[in-house]
Parts: C-alpha cells; structure tokens; sequence
C-alpha cells in the first residue's frame, strides 16, 4: 500500500477529540453489542466479545494505557495539510486519507443502489473514552459506528491491539477497518440497520451477522475501487498502489476478528448461539465477495441462507 503524499486531504471528514472527550449524547452507558436499530453501536467490538465470552473489560482494555503514537487534540488543518513533509507519519492524517478515500468511493457507489445521494459523515478519533449520541464509551469497545448521531468512532491505538493480540499485522487492516464502520454507515442510510435490530441479536443466522458480513462485503467492494478515488481537489489519487499483499492483510484481519476464532483464544467453546459477527471464514468469504465482485449489489447477506 503506497499513500500519495501530493493529495489535498479533506479535513473537514474527521475530528480528533483527544483524550476523554466527546460529541452529542448523554452520560448512560452505551447498549453493548449490537442492536444498531434500536440505537446501539455496531461495528468492530472485539473486546466486548472477549468480555461476554469470560474476558476483561474495561477503560482501556485493550490499550493497557497507551495512546498508540496518537497526540491528542490538535488542528488536523495544520497537522494533516501539504505544508507538513511529515504528515504522512501521523496516524491521524493516514486514517484522514483512508476515510477520503472511502468516503469519495460511495459518493459514486452509493446512488446506484437506489437511494439518492450519499450522506458523508465524520470519523472521530479519540483516547481513552468519548461521549456519542448512543452513549458513553472507552477504548474496550473497538472501533464502532452509531447510528444515532450517524458517526464512525476509533481509538487509533486499537490498530496496535489489532497486530499484537489478534496477529493482523498488514498495513492495510487499517482501511479494512474503517471501511468495515462505513459500511455500517450505508446500512444505515438505506435502513437495513433498523430492520436488523428487529431480528435476532445472536445466532449463526441472526441479524446482527448478517449486518456485520455485509458490513465486510461493502469494505471488499470499497478496496476494489480505492486506487480510483481521488483528493480534496479531485485531481490526485489518494493511493498510489494496493498490492495483493495488502488485501490479503485485510482479509486476515477480517478473519482474526471471526466470532469462533475469538472464543477460541478466548479459552472456551465455540458456541454458535453467542455468534455477533460471523466466522472467520464469512468474513474472509464475504469481504472476498465485495472485492472480486466490486460491486456493493451482490453484497445482500439478508437474502441467502448461504452464509
């Protein structure tokens, strides 16, 4: 994965909210896992898998402290902009990039699907903890997105977590990631997220596995297409390059995040029953469907027995 480091990033795609801050939202306490239709978060949450499953959990689970590398607060303007030669080196301003990217990919993926135009949203990174309109959270939960306030939320420092404990050391993990929580973001839009959260939150076939494989599916059809998008100035690709290595770094992400593989290292039984997300192999199959098909269409998880 090459980054072009002439591109004009959109600043106004992100937030850094630094250490313990917030958005909207009130004090109480985020519903965990799932039931994105009803208001909770949706996305990532591997620790709390770990934490239903006999676990810890808690403020910074799964950053024993650390802040990853990632200052906080601070203008992503000046920090992220073309006047910094170093930019580039700063994880905010790498995961700016990504988030142009796949924000400038559904900006024309998503009218085909036959919902008008696509509704761009923030990414806000934090540390530590951070208020949402579904509630409060800490750095345990994972990457995730919430419906409520329509916005995608990272601890960066879990891409540390990610390589260390889950052994997704690929680069491009990263984007894999955030396209995964974009992917949300379109369920949303379209309305899949609501009718998921009137089905089962649990199971091999639930609801919330179907919403989380299309989720892979939608980041597959994403990284396909990445190389195409373009800067701020709509004159500059954001990547120069994504080699094979780099989406098979992002399906072993998507496959050490698989339900029965985290049960597994978790110490206990494979229970079908407690599944949230989908196997290891579903996720790998479905985030391969969108990336060899490149289309968000035959990404439908909710109209086959198959998955």
């Amino acid at each position: 994965m090459e980054l072009n480091e002439r591109a004009e990033l959109d600043t106004s795609q992100a937030n850094d909210l630094g250490r313990g801050s917030g958005g909207g939202g009130g004090g109480m306490g985020i519903p965990i896992p799932g039931g994105g239709g009803r208001g909770g978060i949706i996305g990532i949450v591997v620790a709390v898998l770990i934490a239903l499953l006999g676990g810890g959990f808690g403020l910074n689970a799964m950053t024993n402290g650390d802040d990853g590398g990632q200052a906080g607060g601070g203008d992503l303007d000046q920090v992220c902009g073309t006047a910094n030669p170093d930019r580039l080196q700063d994880a905010r301003c790498r995961n700016l990039q990504f988030v142009n990217s796949i924000q400038a990919y559904w900006q024309e993926a998503y009218p085909e699907l036959g919902n008008g135009k696509y509704e761009q949203t923030d990414t806000n990174f934090f540390q530590a903890a951070v208020n949402t309109g579904c509630g409060q959270a800490d750095s345990g939960v994972g990457p995730f997105y919430c419906p409520a306030d329509k916005q995608v939320y990272i601890d960066l420092s879990f891409y540390d977590e990610l390589a260390s404990r889950f052994g997704a050391k690929g680069e491009f993990a990263q984007p894999y990631v955030l396209a995964h929580e974009y992917g949300h973001h379109i369920q949303n839009l379209l309305g899949t997220n609501a009718k998921a959260g009137q089905g089962d939150q649990s199971g091999p076939k639930s609801a919330s596995v179907r919403l989380e494989l299309q989720a892979d599916c939608y980041a597959g059809a994403w990284a396909k297409h990445a190389t195409e998008s373009k800067d701020k100035t709509g004159r500059e690709p954001l990547f120069k390059s994504i080699t094979e290595a780099d989406i098979n770094g992002a399906v072993q992400a998507a496959e050490a995040i698989g339900d029965d593989s985290i049960q597994e290292r978790s110490g206990g039984q494979v229970n079908p029953d407690q599944f949230t997300h989908g196997t290891s192999e579903q996720r790998k199959r479905w985030f391969t469907q969108g990336y060899d098909r490149g289309d968000p269409k035959t990404c439908d998880t909710f109209g086959t027995d198959q998955l």
